[in-house]
C-alpha cells in the first residue's frame, strides 16, 4: 500500500508517519521510486502500537523507541522480549530512599511478592529493581504515611485479582498469530487497557457502594 492509504487505514497523518519513519520508529516501506514505497500489513501493526504508546500512553518518542528495540530483539524469548519491552514504559516515581516509611513499604511489598511466589526483578526474575516494584513500594510508603491500610493481609486480595487479569490480559494476546504480533499486542493493551481497568474499578466501586449503603 502507498503512504496515503497506510495513513487512511491507521488513523495517522502522512505528517505523522513521516516524523515516525525519520525517528526510527516505523521501518522504512520497500522502496518502489526515488520519491514513493510500499508498506505492508507489517507498517499498519507497527503503526498502531506506536500510536497507542505516544498518543494514547502519552509515552515520550525516547521510551517508545527503547521499547520498539527490546520488541525487536530476536536474540530474547518471547517472555522476555515482553518483560523487557514492559520495563520500557515510562512508571512513576521510584521509592523515596530520604523518607523514613520506604524500608518499611519495601519490606511488606517483598514480603507479598514472596507470598504469591512472584518473580519481581528484571525481565529474567533477578534482583527486585523491576520499574513496577518500585512503583509498589512508593505506593505502600504513601498509604503508611497517610495511616491507611498497607499490610500484606491488606494488599493480597488486590495481588489475587491482578492475577486473573494477567491471564486475561494474555489470552486476549494469545489470539494473535504470530510471536512478533503477540509481543506487539501485549504492550499496546497494557497502554490501552490501563484506563479501562481504572473506569471498572471506579464503575465497580459505584454498584458495590450502592448494594452496601444505597438507600439506607
Amino acid at each position: 500500500m502507498r503512504l496515503a492509504e497506510l495513513s487512511t487505514r491507521s488513523g495517522v497523518s502522512t505528517a505523522t508517519i513521516k516524523y515516525y519513519l525519520r525517528e526510527g520508529l516505523l521501518h522504512p516501506g520497500r522502496r518502489i521510486t526515488a520519491t514513493q514505497a510500499d508498506y505492508d500489513e507489517g507498517h499498519l501493526r507497527r503503526l498502531r502500537l506506536v500510536r497507542a504508546m505516544i498518543q494514547v500512553g502519552r509515552i515520550p518518542v525516547n521510551s517508545a523507541r527503547e521499547v520498539l528495540a527490546a520488541l525487536q530483539d530476536e536474540e530474547l524469548d518471547r517472555n522476555r522480549r515482553l518483560g523487557t519491552a514492559v520495563w520500557a514504559l515510562p512508571h512513576g516515581p521510584a521509592p523515596d530512599e530520604s523518607d523514613p516509611a520506604t524500608d518499611s513499604a519495601r519490606r511488606t511489598a517483598t514480603e507479598l511478592m514472596d507470598r504469591l511466589g512472584w518473580c519481581y526483578g528484571g525481565p529474567s526474575g533477578e534482583t527486585p529493581t523491576a520499574p513496577a516494584y518500585g512503583m509498589l513500594v512508593t505506593a505502600i510508603a504513601a498509604l503508611a504515611r497517610l495511616g491507611y491500610p498497607c499490610a500484606t493481609a491488606d494488599l493480597e486480595p488486590y495481588a489475587r485479582a491482578m492475577e486473573r487479569i494477567a491471564a486475561t490480559d494474555l489470552d486476549l494476546v494469545e489470539r494473535y498469530g504470530t510471536p512478533d504480533e503477540q509481543v506487539e499486542a501485549a504492550v499496546a493493551l497494557t497502554v490501552l487497557y490501563e484506563p479501562v481497568l481504572l473506569s471498572l474499578r471506579r464503575l465497580a466501586e459505584a454498584e458495590e457502594s450502592r448494594r452496601r449503603f444505597g438507600g439506607k
